[in-house]
């Protein structure tokens, strides 16, 4: 079977794309005429991600992010059809795992930081040629509002979002020399899989913290949204968030941090 085609279509390449934000922002961008490169380890569901798109828009692309190598192999197959371009390279792919530090087994933090921060560093370096190829192109890391403040039960997940909260403002100015512009979008908590992570360590899960703390959700279609904002430059940004609870977040991180150190202090256990 022939390869679907960009035929001068514009590019999006897009990580993590079976599921959750990653396939909110495909169906987005198909939506708008773009053609999508979807890329994951999960071969399932890029299947049903490439039907829910449909075949004439976009090529699925297997793609652990922590791999080098498949970076390459998969650049190069998406410039195949792309005719040489990529408008857009949208580092989604991220895992979490949630519970206190001694209770994640330095086997789930290494996971983390590989996938979260290095994978985003590979792509980054891996997509560059294209993105300089390409006028007017966009390289958009999604982080988090973690990335703004340092949560219990979520320490390195919300380093691995700082790291790549500084990665975007870092290459925002070198990229800049070959026209290259960088975004970095932070979602609040929204309905993805994600939500569902845990640890070995620990029963608890992100969304027993949600229903604790009563936070917002948001949908999808919210984060694909700001995702597609991010892409056409609109506000002239660098961050972009996605929700009011993650703005109203990020405004007391920069005006009331003591407040928020406060608020998120866990309480002695109990002898």
């Amino acid at each position: 079977m022939a390869l679907a085609s960009a035929n001068g279509r514009k590019s999006i390449f897009i990580t993590g794309a079976a599921s959750g934000i990653g396939l909110g922002a495909a169906r987005r961008f198909a939506r708008e005429g773009w053609f999508v490169g979807l890329a994951d380890i999960d071969k399932t569901g890029l299947k049903s991600a490439l039907a829910a798109i449909g075949p004439g828009n976009g090529i699925t692309l297997d793609l652990d992010v922590r791999d080098r190598s498949q970076w390459t192999r998969a650049m190069t197959a998406f410039a195949k059809v792309s005719g040489g371009r990529m408008d857009v390279l949208l580092n989604n792919a991220g895992i979490a795992r949630y519970g206190f530090l001694e209770e994640q087994s330095p086997e789930e933090g290494d996971l983390q930081i590989d996938i979260n921060v290095k994978g985003v560093v590979n792509g980054a370096r891996a997509g560059l040629d294209l993105l300089k190829a390409t006028a007017g192109s966009t390289l958009i890391n999604v982080a988090s509002c973690a990335g703004l403040f340092g949560a219990p039960r979520m320490a390195i997940y919300a380093a691995t979002k700082f790291a790549v909260r500084g990665l975007s403002e870092a290459l925002e100015a070198e990229f800049s020399r070959f026209g290259v512009a960088v975004r970095c979008v932070m979602p609040w908590f929204v309905d993805t899989p994600i939500l569902n992570a845990g640890s070995q360590g620990s029963n608890l899960k992100i969304t027993d913290a949600i229903r604790e703390g009563g936070s917002a959700v948001y949908t999808v279609e919210e984060a694909a949204q700001v995702i597609w904002d991010a892409a056409q430059g609109k506000g002239g940004k660098l961050n972009y968030i996605v929700g009011k609870a993650g703005r109203d977040i990020a405004f007391a991180a920069r005006f009331m941090p003591g407040s928020i150190r406060k608020r998120l202090k866990v309480a002695p256990e109990s002898a």
